[in-house]
């Protein structure tokens, strides 16, 4: 559930993003990049406290998909900048 939330919640962050100057698409990529490191270290921890190795590998892979979309929201809004 808190997975979909934080897609939700990102979804309408980059459409509000798509209508602002650059300046609030930089702080909406740096909130939505924040946010999604967050959700990715809170699966970490969760993956050290898990009871059973499946679990464990089933956290740690969130969390990696996690950072990846972190990057990726950098890597946009890093060509943002550059093509204003």
């Amino acid at each position: 559930m808190k997975k979909i939330l934080t897609v939700a919640a990102a979804a309408g962050l980059m459409t509000l993003a798509a209508c602002e100057p650059a300046t609030v698409e930089n702080d909406t990529a740096a909130n939505m990049i924040e946010e999604l490191e967050a959700n990715a270290a809170m699966y970490e921890n969760a993956a050290d406290m898990a009871s059973n190795e499946m679990m464990e590998n089933v956290y740690e892979n969130t969390a990696d998909v996690l950072e990846n979309q972190a990057d990726m929201v950098e890597d946009n809004a890093m060509e943002a900048e550059d093509t204003m």
